[in-house]
């Protein structure tokens, strides 16, 4: 689901990022890091066992999918956008 470089960005980098959080090819949510700390930001309509989710956040983007996913019993993807 995420390649080598979305791991390395996720877990090594303190620089700005920023991710899509789809379900179903549908954009529900975002996640950011700023200054090396990450916060999720959900959008109108997203599932609310999602944005309930209240962490973490801070180990990986393969863990945090794999969190996402077992909350909504469909695959979550996090996709890193270009900044």
């Amino acid at each position: 689901m995420l390649n080598g470089l979305v791991r390395r960005l996720f877990q090594d980098d303190r620089e700005p990022a920023l991710w899509a959080i789809a379900v179903r090819g549908r954009i529900v949510g975002s996640m950011v890091r700023e200054a090396g700390e990450l916060r999720l930001a959900w959008f109108d309509g997203a599932d609310p066992r999602l944005s309930s989710y209240a962490g973490p956040v801070d180990d990986s983007a393969e863990a945090l999918a794999s969190r996402l996913t077992a909350r909504l019993g469909t695959p979550v993807e996090l996709d890193l956008l270009a900044v």
